[in-house]
């Protein structure tokens, strides 16, 4: 491979001329020029020339893989070219690096890229899994076996956002080349890497709340109903509710509208939402038909430990926290036995609280 990417070299000089990543080459009445961070030697023969290369193996492997190798699609491109690194880093630094293996998170996932002679090869795993052995891990080729993976969590669930942090452990990719990398990440997290790539070109095509609500129709067209000059509040609480970073990777930038900002942060992810995703579509239906409900008042006797334990229940389960709350853990308000006692001293047989009543 070595001697056929310096031929190549060679070749490309004497047409179009090279620059890639600190590599300039181009052929001259005088002879060759071949020119790094670390060398420049010019009216060179081709045997000269060939040397020169010879002697910079690094960044004419380089070259040759970014050339001839990795996918033509800039976004494609882009997006390895960030996974090594490139822009922090000079090829000999990187080289030194791949050598070893380098390792970037994208959501849940945990990418890494080693060389062999200029070669890559690329591995996906769960970021839980850093340090599992391969063979300690379920071991997959194909990239399309992550469109299964990510169907369902932990615990056998169905996932209907394939951004939300529930993304199940215990399998590894080990050997994907470029084009199977972005394939991976694209079947784990569709659209990730193209957005990511139009907001850093400053191209990214965001539809705001307003505009996207504007489109529903049917069964949901009812969402537009819920502006009614009261404000935007109710977007912010659907927001905080669905794109928060402990619900969704994603970071979101869609506002209320192109001249109102929402008041709740967007999150940190490395990748843009765009506009509402069809869960919050979903979501906000149903809050538009319970927020179209009259107030009523309700009165009834809590203990101030009733009270605190009410409100401990609330944030466990909007937490997903239930699960981490042992059932010795009866000083916590979400504790299993806590709940049941409330409920048998407050509930009637029929699960409600019998002092309140509710009009349908």
């Amino acid at each position: 491979m070595t001697e056929t990417a310096v031929r190549r070299l060679r070749e490309a000089a004497s047409e179009d001329g090279v620059d890639c990543d600190g590599l300039e080459a181009e052929a001259t009445d005088a002879g060759y020029r071949f020119r790094t961070p670390e060398t420049d030697r010019e009216g060179l023969s081709e045997a000269e020339f060939e040397d020169a290369a010879t002697d910079n193996l690094a960044y004419v492997t380089n070259w040759d893989f970014w050339t001839r190798v990795a996918p033509d699609a800039p976004a494609d491109r882009a997006y390895l070219r960030w996974l090594e690194g490139v822009e922090d880093r000079s090829v000999p630094d990187r080289y030194d690096r791949l050598a070893e293996g380098l390792t970037r998170e994208w959501g849940q996932l945990r990418l890494g890229v080693e060389r062999d002679d200029g070669r890559r090869q690329y591995e996906v795993r769960h970021v839980d899994d850093a340090d599992t052995p391969v063979d300690d891990l379920v071991r997959h080729d194909d990239p399309l076996d992550a469109r299964q993976i990510a169907k369902h969590d932990e615990r056998d669930r169905y996932r209907p956002l394939k951004t939300a942090p529930t993304l199940q452990s215990g399998w590894v990719f080990p050997a994907l080349d470029p084009e199977e990398l972005v394939q991976t990440v694209d079947f784990f997290y569709p659209a990730t890497v193209v957005n990511w790539h139009r907001e850093r070109e400053g191209d990214l095509d965001v539809d705001d709340w307003r505009e996207t609500m504007e489109r529903q129709s049917g069964i949901y067209g009812v969402i537009q109903t819920w502006d009614r000059g009261e404000g935007y509040e109710h977007v912010n609480w659907v927001a905080e509710a669905c794109c928060d970073d402990s619900q969704c990777l994603k970071r979101r930038e869609w506002e209320y509208d192109e001249e109102t900002d929402l008041d709740v942060d967007g999150g940190d992810g490395q990748f843009p939402c765009r506009e509402p995703c069809s869960l919050v579509v979903s979501a906000a239906r149903q809050w538009t038909k319970l927020e179209g409900e009259q107030s009523q008042t309700y009165e009834f006797d809590l203990t101030p430990s009733e009270k605190d334990q009410i409100e401990a229940l609330i944030d466990a389960v909007a937490d997903s926290r239930t699960d981490e709350i042992r059932e010795a853990d009866v000083y916590d308000g979400a504790n299993r036995y806590r709940a049941r006692y409330l409920r048998a001293k407050l509930f009637d047989d029929d699960g409600e609280l019998p002092a309140v009543e509710t009009e349908d």
